[in-house]
């Protein structure tokens, strides 16, 4: 779920360090008694977990192999000698001054001051981003005998090329000069001792950043400063992993010397700070690490959210990531709680695991198939889920305004991991059909389902979180969970909960919907004060959108399917009778036919979604031949190499065109096997999945993709995101076939969309037992076996090329006719073979 919180300028930079190769890691605990399958298992094999390796060390590090539990690691900081200061009255000037912001709640400036403040955290910042030459001028009252100077530059990006002049009392005199500067502390000896008032530095190139290609300097001292550097090691847990971080020290000198920790899901965005999971013991998701005060002698700690000491001393607990960087330093608020000097001695790092635990003997279904890249996506999904099972606490989720009383202590499917430790309805509607084929949590799903619905407001709406007390407004959620409902009762038999919330549905769809609904008989975004309501990206949308309409007729006929389970016939007749007339609506006004593709929105700029054109298609709404042109439309203009783009140009968004979401890009590839476009639906899977497997950190699924398959939003981005897991049911609801029709899989459907594949097989829980299905294909045959569960009906469709095939089912020749490329039949519990000859 994308979210709305501004992100600010101290974002973490890079590690100086040789970034390791993603791995698509498999399962090291698989046994000679597991399935074939369990080699794609992404999970730990425990709760307790280890870092894989170390990955670089800065300033004084003994044995850092120590981290790993191979003896122990020893960090030393000794307290330096007192920095020079510039004579009191000193002053600064520069080229230009980038504004005050407003960073959690404090201002922050940016004056050329800050430079010789004496404040290691304050830094100037130009106003020019990309642009040069950018100049400080430092003046003293009384002439000062300088050596060099020495500059300290902000982890957001450095001055890489840049002159130092000194005044001379009528003319700037060339001191010195830095070309290709990569790091953060720089002396600059001058080329003989000057005895000056003033001293200038000419900036003609910065380092480029994610936060912007501007020139921030902390400090400039009036000498040759050592760089006192923290001492740190970095290691790499080999997958991005979710819990409570651990260490456990040897010893440590008597000055209770800090040490801060920082995370991050990539090497990209790890450096001094995490990647904005939230640090510093903050209530926003802000930059920053989590402290700790090291006694000494033997002693583990465990991170947990608090502080050690009033709001000294502060962590936030639990964290998603793949490195851990851990530095013997301590915030200078911190004093004298913790010192930034000294030593400490640590046998070992670990992770407290807290998300689900997902090794092969807790899988209730699985996925196998002749293509290896498919079969790990599969895994991959299904850990990204894992990692956002948990439970719902106080003290962990995230952001802190989305703890509600009503959830604490109940198992839910987050968001994410990193952040967005938080359940939301439409993430839900793709991460509970995931954990629906995978392990016994739906409970997860229906846990948040409930909520919402608890929590629904007087004229019908349904909330899409807890966040800000239940008052977050997005036009699309509500219809989300309506969908979300009819997946659970479904998957699960579940209809004590499709009667107590019952008329919860008939709110939404009596009530609220209807009051956003214009003349056409379309929902109509700004209708009935709705001009503000965001969506799943906060999108400007406006007027008639066909993705907010088509998951309205899904919604429809998903609400139908409740009533009819639960004896309602009246009300199925009245909902399924609107979806129809919505569905005519959207193709009367909202169907391009020049580009052959449903338009995003009916007023203003020319624009085709991705969701609106693969919800039409879910939803019934297109025809054979609309299904045809918008899926060739959105292969003709949305195409990267990382996915297909949620739009078709930029029109909306700076980067729509560039934008992808797993979250849309779900519905598109589920239509196009639907629709019987396999081999493109499965190229798709491939770029899309296959982008996020080869790029760290690897065997997780990401929030967003952005221009040139870059994280959407820099280091912000969740790269564990349950909406994204969309693979899973594709590959077990669409390529394999297996799906439910009724509550409970009390009647089924296989329906195999196999493309180029030579065979697959998996299993489905169900409440009656497992749903087993295996298929292989051959250029003269088709054969698949099928296992219904007891107390179960199915039908059962061969796929066939043509109009001239035979079937026999065990071995028996039976007559059928061939429809729409597939041979039908009903199929009874146990199992059944069924093949076709052509």
């Amino acid at each position: 779920m994308r979210r709305m919180f501004a992100l600010v300028t101290a974002a973490a930079a890079a590690l100086s360090m040789a970034a390791t190769t993603p791995t698509a890691p498999g399962a090291p605990h698989r046994t000679a008694a597991d399935p074939p399958w369990a080699k794609y298992v992404v999970a730990p094999s425990g709760n307790q977990v280890k870092p894989a390796k170390v990955i670089g060390t800065t300033g004084s590090v003994d044995n850092p192999d120590g981290a790993l539990g191979s003896g122990v690691a020893t960090l030393s900081r000794p307290q330096p000698a007192a920095k020079p200061s510039w004579p009191e009255g000193s002053t600064a000037d520069a080229s230009s001054v980038h504004p005050p912001t407003d960073d959690n709640g404090q201002q922050r400036t940016y004056e050329p001051g800050n430079a010789l403040d004496g404040d290691t955290g304050t830094f100037w910042n130009d106003d020019s981003i990309g642009a040069y030459p950018d100049s400080l001028t430092l003046t003293s009252p009384a002439a000062v005998d300088l050596p060099g100077i020495t500059v300290l530059s902000n982890s957001d990006g450095v001055p890489q090329d840049f002159t130092v002049e000194t005044w001379d009392g009528s003319a700037w005199r060339p001191a010195g000069s830095v070309a290709g500067n990569t790091g953060r502390h720089v002396q600059v000896p001058f080329t003989a001792p000057v005895s000056t008032t003033q001293v200038r530095i000419t900036v003609t190139k910065d380092q480029p950043t994610a936060p912007g290609e501007f020139t921030r300097i902390n400090e400039v001292w009036p000498g040759l400063v050592p760089d006192d550097a923290p001492p740190s090691i970095t290691v790499d847990f080999g997958k991005n992993i979710v819990g409570y971080p651990q260490v456990d020290f040897q010893d440590a000198s008597a000055e209770h010397p800090g040490v801060r920790l920082a995370f991050s899901e990539t090497t990209q965005y790890l450096g001094d700070v995490s990647d904005f999971t939230r640090s510093d013991n903050g209530d926003t998701i802000t930059p920053g690490t989590d402290q700790h005060a090291v006694p000494a002698g033997v002693s583990t700690w465990t991170d947990h959210h608090g502080c050690a000491e009033d709001t000294k001393v502060c962590a936030d607990g639990l964290h998603g990531f793949r490195y851990l960087r851990i530095s013997l330093d301590a915030l200078p608020d911190d004093a004298p709680a913790a010192s930034p000097y000294g030593w400490v001695k640590l046998s070992g790092i670990s992770l407290q695991f807290t998300g689900y635990l997902g090794t092969p003997d807790t899988y209730r279904g699985w996925f196998d198939s002749s293509d290896e890249q498919l079969n790990q996506y599969w895994y991959n999904a299904s850990y990204t889920n894992e990692m956002g099972t948990d439970t719902f606490r106080p003290d962990d989720v995230d952001p802190r305004n989305a703890d509600s009383p009503t959830l604490d202590g109940k198992l839910v499917l987050q968001d994410g991991a990193k952040r967005d430790r938080d359940p939301y309805v439409g993430d839900v509607a793709v991460s509970g059909l995931t954990t629906y084929l995978t392990h016994d949590t739906a409970v997860a799903a229906k846990n948040v389902l409930a909520d919402l619905a608890e929590h629904q407001r007087a004229d019908g709406w349904i909330p899409p979180a807890s966040i800000s007390n239940y008052s977050l407004q997005l036009f699309d959620y509500p219809m989300y969970w309506v969908k979300a409902s009819w997946d659970y009762v479904l998957y699960t038999g579940d209809l004590d909960y499709a009667q107590q919330y019952y008329a919860n549905l008939g709110k939404v769809l009596n009530d609220w919907l209807p009051s956003v609904t214009d003349e056409n008989g379309l929902l109509q975004k700004g209708l009935n004060g709705t001009e503000d309501y965001g969506d799943y990206a906060f999108l400007g949308r406006t007027g008639e959108v066909t993705y907010y309409n088509a998951l309205y007729v899904l919604a429809l006929r998903n609400a139908a399917g409740i009533a009819n389970a639960l004896g309602h016939a009246d009300d199925a007749d009245t909902w399924n009778q609107r979806a129809d007339t919505v569905a005519g609506a959207v193709n009367a006004h909202l169907w391009d036919d020049s580009a052959g593709a449903y338009l995003d929105s009916g007023t203003g700029e020319v624009r085709h979604g991705q969701d609106g054109n693969g919800y039409a298609i879910l939803a019934g709404i297109a025809s054979a031949d609309q299904q045809t042109r918008s899926l060739d439309y959105l292969s003709a203009h949305t195409t990267t190499p990382y996915g297909n783009a949620f739009m078709d140009n930029d029109t909306l968004v700076p980067d729509g065109s560039k934008r992808v979401y797993a979250f849309t890009s779900y519905p598109e590839i589920s239509a196009r096997f639907r629709s019987g476009n396999t081999d493109s639906a499965i190229e798709e899977i491939n770029r899309l999945y296959g982008w996020m497997a080869t790029h760290d950190p690897g065997g997780t699924d990401w929030e967003g993709i952005g221009p040139d398959g870059s994280m959407y939003e820099d280091g912000f981005t969740s790269a564990a995101h349950g909406w994204s897991t969309g693979v899973v049911p594709a590959l077990t609801n669409d390529l394999l076939g297996a799906t439910p029709t009724g509550p409970g899989f009390s009647t089924w459907s296989v329906v195999p969309h196999p493309g180029k594949l030579a065979w697959a097989q998996g299993r489905v829980p169900t409440p009656h037992g497992a749903l087993d299905v295996s298929w292989k294909a051959s250029a003269n045959d088709f054969s698949m076996t099928v296992t219904g569960p007891a107390d179960t009906t199915g039908q059962v469709s061969i796929p066939v090329p043509g109009d001239n095939a035979t079937l026999s089912v065990d071995g028996n020749p039976v007559e059928v006719e061939v429809q729409n490329g597939y041979l039908t039949v009903p199929s009874d519990p146990g199992a059944h073979t069924y093949t076709a000859t052509f």
